[in-house]
């Protein structure tokens, strides 16, 4: 059985990965040790401790109450504030680790990393539930298998609202490294590797408060094999929106990924496709709406393979880890593409302080 640390108690530990942890426990129970999870925080005023979760001061304390061999750490600070932490985590004895996306916020930061995974014999998971996702399998399925030809073109949509988290915090350099991790990695898997075409990132104006570069953010791709691939993402809208539209070259499909932990349905809709007629369906149509709570799925992978030791489990770890690497090298490549058409990044400031 398996421990769990939580570190970091932002909106990702405490209000995703404790929840998440939470349901899994139920469904697996011979997968989890039974006794409470542990969490803390680096920044004390930070810790949001919910009843049964055990507190600790610091990760070191932490390594005194579950046993690091044996323990799952879910890193979920913000990817600026990760490394010093990973290291530490390594020098403690901890080695699996859950890590939010994206695993770095920079190539020199990705080096680090792979050094410190390289070195300690880290077993590293990066956060990226879309991939294990029930919607994704299916567009991999009509990829692979071709019902309506060779995929063609890949679009991805990824808007919410983001004032409140954005002015709070800056663990989050731009746009490029909240939502739209998620699609690009789906995007590598049904496509494959991709280089940058082009890409823009906007800021967010709040009141009297500008972020530069967390406004929203846009990125175009050529995969290897001729695919096109884009994705947008707008912390600024009004409305949510998670949905990818697949182009073939005889039809095409629309999907939209569950919005938040309130309804863990997906919905997908084909078009082109040969099938029956069925209620009101037209014949060139099938809507399909299903369960598809990913993050808990994942996390049940993710503790299985840990607790499983071979080669078959080390061979897929380390060909997720390189779709997570190509994630980073693609979301700097389009940093600095942004970077060099705008000159060097503004800091946060307040508009009213230099008006006046």
């Amino acid at each position: 059985m398996l421990h769990s640390l939580v570190v970091g108690l932002g909106r990702a530990g405490a209000g995703l990965h404790l929840r998440v942890l939470a349901q899994a426990r139920r469904l697996d129970r011979d997968l989890f040790h039974p006794g409470a999870i542990v969490a803390c925080d680096p920044a004390p005023a930070a810790r949001r401790v919910p009843p049964g979760v055990t507190a600790a001061e610091s990760v070191r304390a932490a390594a005194e109450l579950v046993p690091p061999g044996r323990t799952v750490v879910h890193l979920c600070t913000p990817p600026t504030e990760r490394t010093a932490l990973l290291r530490e985590l390594a020098e403690l004895g901890f080695r699996r680790i859950i890590v939010e996306k994206p695993v770095a916020p920079d190539l020199a930061a990705l080096a680090e990393v792979e050094r410190l995974r390289a070195a300690h014999g880290l077993r590293l998971a990066v956060v990226a539930h879309w991939l294990d996702a029930e919607l994704t399998r299916r567009l991999d399925d009509l990829v692979r298998h071709r019902p309506l030809g060779p995929l063609r073109e890949i679009s991805f949509r990824q808007h919410k609202p983001r004032f409140t988290h954005s002015t709070a915090t800056g663990g989050h350099p731009t746009a490029f490294d909240v939502e739209v991790p998620h699609s690009l990695g789906v995007a590598l898997r049904l496509a494959g590797p991709a280089d940058l075409v082009d890409a823009d990132c906007t800021d967010m104006r709040c009141g009297e408060v500008l972020i530069p570069g967390m406004g929203g953010a846009r990125l175009a791709l050529r995969h290897a094999g001729g695919v096109r691939t884009s994705i947008e993402s707008d912390l600024t809208t009004p409305v949510r929106e998670r949905s990818v539209e697949l182009s073939f070259e005889r039809g095409r499909a629309v999907g939209h990924y569950p919005l938040s932990d309130q309804d863990h349905h997906a919905q997908l809709t084909v078009h082109g496709a040969d099938v029956q007629r069925a209620d009101e369906q037209q014949a060139d149509e099938q809507r399909s709406v299903f369960p598809d709570d990913a993050l808990t799925e994942f996390t049940l992978r993710t503790y299985r393979r840990f607790k499983a030791i071979g080669p078959e489990t080390e061979s897929a770890a380390t060909g997720h880890f390189a779709i997570h690497r190509d994630v980073v090298r693609l979301l700097w490549a389009a940093k600095q593409h942004c970077r060099d058409r705008t000159g060097p990044a503004r800091q946060r400031r307040r508009t009213a302080d230099h008006a006046g």
